[in-house]
């Protein structure tokens, strides 16, 4: 039986357009297949604040920030792990990551169009000791026009590619089997579902009109993780990490649904380290939602007082930005699903950011006179402020005891005692008054 293509790309996504952008510039021809409609080509990249990891990048440098190969290696080194049979292959592609970060990863980028904000962030510090978790130095690169501009150029060339007739874009064509012969994967079928009209990142439609079966001599799976489908997420939820919470929030829309991971195992792929999967802590209810469980990852900047929910402050290093797993480990011992973040009005317009793409349209929209107004001049950035004033996980209050009802009732449960707050509240502040400090979080401010 004949090829539809050379190779068949399963998943519209980054992963998938940069995959099918190689194979077009090698002259492969190449189908992309997404159970999603047109709407959201680009996938779940879309609604990302656009980070890149670069090691020792022109904009570190510039800032003074000292980095290498060796030291982003070691830092690797100490959040992976590495020490089961299966890691085998994912250290072999660390290596090869850190040093494309270090080497062309940059030019590569910028060649293709991508823009790179001057300021580098500094995520996941880690806060343990040299040879465990955490970045040494700023590493967080963040993308002018982030999510939507790191996807720009690869949605341009694939529409290239279509145009020359070497790209076959197939939406709302679900993969439910992996056609194999003689051990070999030699195409996909599945269902193509109804058309769509719904917005980028809304739940679609999972109507079956027919059936499709395509084939090819490759077949790449770029589909996705399993963030939206809690099951999966629960079923596979680590022993370390205690107890999953009963309430949880989605970083990313429903078709993030991780149905390729049963449709590869069926046909025969091993997957590995299913356990080791991301959570950040830090997921607040989006007021206006695009997707179901729609949560939003605030940034709280360094300043913020971090509480448990029984009111007492984290344990170093659990600080904002340090360790997101070793924090998440810690707050479900604890045994409630929610932590929080005190700070003032004048911390928040300093230093308080949302993550994503639409939470921050100055970023998004390559508009610089937006963006340094949102960060010179005083009031809080309007995605911000709207958080503060109509978002359901929020309190604001003009006193300290006020807020602590608030919090209480926000909860249902009088879990908070104010003067166990009052008291953290007062001796992390005292730490502020002199030059010197023992507080872990003032001494890494």
């Amino acid at each position: 039986m004949g090829s539809d293509a050379d190779v068949i790309v399963v998943g519209a996504g980054l992963a998938g357009l940069v995959a099918a952008c190689e194979l077009i510039d090698a002259g492969r021809r190449v189908i992309i297949v997404d159970q999603e409609p047109a709407a959201s080509l680009g996938g779940q990249a879309f609604w990302s604040l656009g980070g890149l990891f670069l090691v020792d990048s022109p904009e570190q440098r510039r800032l003074g920030i000292r980095d290498s190969y060796e030291l982003a290696w070691n830092d690797w080194l100490g959040s992976a792990g590495f020490d089961r049979e299966e890691d085998f292959w994912p250290r072999r592609w660390a290596e090869a990551y850190v040093a494309f970060a270090a080497g062309e990863k940059r030019s590569w980028l910028v060649q293709r169009g991508i823009k790179i904000f001057p300021v580098v962030g500094w995520a996941e510090r880690g806060g343990w000791l040299a040879g465990t978790h955490g970045n040494s130095v700023p590493r967080f690169h963040i993308t002018w026009g982030t999510g939507p501009g790191v996807l720009e150029p690869f949605v341009q060339r694939v529409r290239e590619g279509e145009a020359a007739g070497l790209v076959q874009l197939k939406f709302r064509h679900r993969v439910t089997d992996l056609l194999v012969e003689n051990g070999v994967v030699k195409g996909v079928a599945g269902e193509v579902l109804e058309e769509s009209r719904v917005e980028r990142g809304q739940p679609s439609s999972r109507t079956v009109v027919r059936g499709f079966e395509l084939r090819a001599e490759a077949v790449i799976i770029a589909s996705g993780g399993i963030g939206a489908n809690f099951d999966l997420v629960r079923a596979n939820w680590p022993e370390r990490l205690g107890k999953p919470p009963e309430r949880m929030v989605s970083g990313v829309p429903d078709h993030v649904d991780g149905s390729m991971w049963g449709v590869a195992e069926r046909a025969g792929a091993r997957i590995v380290n299913r356990d080791r999967m991301w959570h950040y802590t830090e997921g607040v209810q989006n007021w206006s939602p695009i997707w179901s469980r729609h949560g939003i990852r605030i940034l709280p900047g360094p300043s913020a007082l971090w509480l448990d929910a029984l009111g007492r402050r984290l344990p170093p290093p659990l600080m904002p930005g340090f360790d997101s797993l070793a924090t998440l480990a810690h707050l479900r011992k604890i045994g409630f699903d929610w932590s929080w973040f005190i700070l003032t009005q004048r911390i928040i317009e300093k230093e308080f950011a949302l993550s994503g793409s639409e939470q921050n349209p100055d970023l998004t929209g390559h508009n610089w006179r937006l963006t340094i107004r949102q960060r010179l001049m005083p009031g809080a950035p309007a995605p911000v402020e709207a958080f503060k004033r109509r978002g359901a996980d929020f309190v604001v209050a003009d006193s300290l005891r006020e807020l602590v009802d608030k919090m209480n009732r926000l909860t249902g449960e009088p879990l908070l005692d104010y003067a166990q707050v009052e008291r953290e509240v007062r001796l992390r502040d005292a730490q502020l008054e002199n030059t010197f400090s023992k507080d872990a979080q003032i001494m890494a401010i």
